[in-house]
């Protein structure tokens, strides 16, 4: 521009000192300086300031300065996803898999979707392309095996691997990049209760019986054993803490005990209360909640969360006052000192860490809450009677719903997508037997995996239904597999 020098109070500073100041301001207070005068208008709506600020909140990450005339668009795009959010505008597709027979288990990071079923097949989405093609990861049973396969028990993703874990003790590791065949894999002797992957990096840890163990790559890339721990009780939650440099570090619930599994200390126990278990467990790099069921009417306690700090072992709060039991919470989504839970007493509560007291109690689902996620503004939470539900969370009001057959046990968005799965509590239905020679599953005992897509460039053409977006390269063998010449095939 052509403005050299900017009269700053009782100084004249040359342009690109003063733009060097403005650097540090944020959007408000940009605004609040287009309005003191022409000169510091024109400064506050330079194009660097605005291309700095949108790459800190995340926006044009792989652009340049030169391709955008108009940098404070990323604004109106977020009101408009906002504005969407809110009216349910945008669209909604289901990621189904007949063959697989009944949903197991789901799980998702980034939009990209691991689903695993009771035909023993583990298979993938990337909702973030709207690619409903994506290949079914191998087992390591191999097809040759006698048998059918062994139902997954549970499935987890980061953004490089996907694990999955069976009836039968297999653990399966896929790199996302190197293919459908599994890179590690090991066998416990006994069911295994829980799995958990790392948010980033390779490290996996899993509990069976009452040995939990880690495991993760060495620096030339052979995965090893790094950590056996052995407990006292069977274990219902396990999270490995992120951004641990070194050794990992894993937290495991085992009823009433909550242990903090470091190489160094294996053995150390966080919290410990006899007859109050564990009812639901999230963290932090640095903090750790949970939900405790106390007694209750006999010693007139309440149910309550607690948070730990992980590095000093502190109980930092207690949080809630409930009758029912806490069933889910989430504390690594939520904005900084913040923290969202479900209840049985059909409530989503929201707490402030820093006052220790809640600041919003909304009355959500008739059979109880099953999952839970929020961020600076809205809640989004699913019930047991298969109900999720989008709130504002600052009015406190129901913006829309939506309802399917089974529990909601997944829930994961960000600002302009929402994965949602309601999965079946029931794996082998009445009248169904493992043994059946049927290809698929009755679509009422299934479960089904929702994905929405709320953003201003998603084309109504490209939301069409599944049985349009089917390839002539598909295994054939159930009714859905469908090839439409017009008007959805790319010829």
């Amino acid at each position: 521009n052509e403005i050299n020098e900017v009269p700053f109070f009782d100084v004249q500073l040359p342009y690109e000192l003063a733009l060097k100041i403005f650097q540090y301001l944020g959007k408000t207070e940009l605004g609040r300086c287009a309005q003191v005068s022409r000169t510091w208008k024109v400064l506050a709506e330079d194009e660097v300031l605005w291309y700095r600020l949108c790459q800190r909140e995340g926006y044009l990450l792989d652009t340049s300065i030169s391709d955008h005339s108009c940098l404070k668009n990323c604004r109106a795009r977020e009101r408009t996803l906002k504005t969407n959010w809110k009216n349910r505008i945008g669209a909604v597709s289901q990621l189904g898999y007949e063959l697989g027979k009944i949903l197991c288990d789901v799980h998702s990071c980034d939009g990209v979707v691991i689903a695993g079923y009771t035909s023993g097949e583990v298979r993938l989405w990337d909702a973030r392309t709207w690619d409903y093609t994506a290949p079914i990861l191998e087992a390591a049973h191999g097809p040759g095996d006698a048998g059918p396969q062994p139902h997954v028990s549970f499935v987890r993703i980061n953004s490089s691997l996907a694990v999955a874990a069976y009836e039968d003790g297999t653990i399966s590791v896929w790199n996302l990049m190197f293919g459908r065949e599994p890179i590690h894999h090991y066998q416990h002797n006994q069911r295994i209760q829980a799995l958990a992957l790392g948010s980033e990096g390779a490290t996996v840890a899993t509990a069976s019986g009452f040995e939990v163990k880690v495991e993760s790559p060495d620096d030339r890339g052979v995965w090893q054993t790094t950590g056996t721990f052995e407990i006292q009780k069977l274990v219902n939650f396990l999270h490995l803490v992120p951004g641990v440099l070194g050794s990992p570090v894993a937290v495991a619930a085992a009823e009433d005990i909550v242990y903090l599994l470091k190489a160094e200390d294996p053995g150390k126990i966080l919290h410990s209360v006899y007859g109050q278990p564990v009812t639901c467990l999230d963290m932090s790099a640095r903090e750790a909640a949970f939900g405790v069921k106390t007694l209750g009417w006999v010693l007139n306690e309440p149910n309550q969360i607690l948070l730990y700090n992980l590095e000093t072992s502190q109980c930092l709060k207690k949080m809630g006052n409930s009758i029912g039991d806490f069933t889910c919470v989430n504390l690594q989504n939520s904005p900084p000192n913040m923290l969202v839970a479900g209840n049985k007493d059909r409530r989503v509560r929201v707490f402030d860490l820093r006052k220790s007291e809640s600041l919003c109690s909304l009355y959500a689902h008739q059979l109880g809450v099953s999952a839970v996620q929020m961020d600076d503004w809205k809640i989004v939470s699913g019930g047991e009677e298969g109900l999720v539900c989008v709130w504002d969370q600052r009015m406190g009001t129901k913006l829309w719903e939506m309802h399917a057959r089974h529990p909601v046990r997944h829930i994961w968005f960000n600002s302009h997508s929402l994965i949602t799965a309601n999965i079946p509590d029931e794996k082998t239905p009445r009248g169904t037997s493992s043994m059946d020679d049927e290809l698929t599953t009755h679509r009422k005992h299934r479960g089904i995996i929702y994905a929405y897509e709320f953003s201003v460039d998603q084309l109504a053409v490209e939301s069409v239904l599944p049985i349009c977006r089917s390839f002539y390269d598909e295994v054939t063998g159930y009714n859905y597999n469908l090839g439409l010449a017009v008007p959805y095939d790319n010829i």
